[in-house]
């Protein structure tokens, strides 16, 4: 089965010099995806001239006339640029030309737009972005909400957790992924409202079998893998992602400076250079750069807008890894059986609004 992604080629710190050199990688490497490359067509082909791809049998050129800019207001992005890069894009997963959106545009016009045009699962009040991170089990740990919602009741943070446990279930083949709540302790008595109200939510759920929560865990078990899962609100989440974004680069360029001093590290650092690029592997931030918004009723994954060509290919894997397996309907049939009269009240309310 061939696997449709369009690619928002404008959005971003460097738009086409970025997205287009990472779409052809990613096509060259995978014989089963189908870029759909959307943006200003003259720059979109210029880029794949430059790179060779002018006539790729898996690459196809979507124009759109306008772009959404980094600065640009929700209003600009939702209303008065209808045929922006960013747009066009999500529209291809709306109509389903395309099974998935790659966008490195201006977050909170990206999450406007998508939610405007692809709407909620039913049962779900609000999208949130979910990204993974590395830990010292050499595998992923997932992290929801990264800042699309930096106001939450406990209701919202109870769905995050299920959305979460779906996509691990479906992308990392865990049957019941563990579920952590992000606090400042690990006892039930700690924490804000907030946290403690959504605790309740979730040890009601695990009783009844439905998520396997863990408990409270703090900042240090994400990159322990305490967890499969570790839900917040937006405002700590995002906080969260750019101090360890920034740690992973702070170990990096410490460890390349303090090798170059003197001739005896530079020698060890030959003896160690394999070892070390191991590390520098699992450090890079880049390798982790793709956050999921869940809760739509499509896939629309997001890059860092400064990422290089490098990161803004593994965006496109996570989006292609996403619809390879299928990831929207597991989500929604895990809503379904897990909130049955939230969704059976969404379905009424469209029914009255139909």
């Amino acid at each position: 089965m061939t696997v449709r992604i369009s690619i928002d080629c404008m959005g971003g710190d460097h738009g086409p010099s970025v997205t287009v050199p990472a779409s052809v990688a990613f096509a060259n490497r995978e014989s089963d995806v189908r870029l759909l490359l959307v943006g200003r067509e003259d720059a979109v082909r210029a880029e794949l001239a430059r790179h060779g791809a002018t006539d790729h049998p898996r690459i196809e050129v979507v124009n759109a006339t306008e772009v959404v800019e980094m600065d640009d207001p929700l209003e600009v992005a939702l209303r008065r640029k209808k045929d922006s890069s960013m747009r066009v894009a999500i529209s291809l997963v709306k109509d389903g030309s395309a099974q998935a959106c790659v966008s490195a545009g201006n977050t909170g016009a990206l999450m406007a737009v998508s939610r405007y045009l692809l709407k909620t699962l039913a049962g779900v009040d609000r999208p949130a972005i979910c990204t993974i991170l590395p830990n010292q089990k050499d595998g992923p740990t997932y992290v929801l909400d990264l800042g699309a919602n930096v106001d939450c009741e406990p209701l919202h943070l109870h769905q995050f957790a299920l959305m979460g446990s779906a996509l691990v279930a479906a992308v990392e083949g865990h049957a019941r992924p563990t579920v952590g709540l992000l606090n400042v302790g690990a006892e039930d008595i700690k924490g804000n409202e907030l946290v403690k109200q959504t605790a309740e939510l979730l040890r009601a759920d695990h009783a009844k079998g439905l998520i396997n929560f863990y408990g409270n865990v703090e900042g240090n078990d994400i990159f322990e893998g305490t967890t499969d899962i570790v839900v917040c609100d937006g405002f700590v989440g995002n906080v969260t992602l750019k101090a360890a974004e920034g740690l992973g680069r702070l170990i990096k360029g410490v460890l390349t400076s303090e090798l170059k001093k003197g001739w005896l590290n530079m020698l060890g650092a030959l003896i160690a250079s394999r070892a070390l690029r191991r590390i520098s592997q699992r450090l890079n931030p880049s390798r982790y750069n793709g956050a999921s918004l869940l809760g739509l009723r499509g896939l629309v994954f997001k890059s860092h807008g400064g990422e290089s060509a490098y990161g803004f290919e593994w965006a496109i894997r996570r989006a292609y890894e996403a619809a390879r397996h299928d990831v929207l309907s597991r989500i929604e049939t895990s809503i379904a059986e897990l909130m049955p009269q939230a969704t059976a009240a969404h379905a009424i309310n469209e029914q009255k609004t139909a």
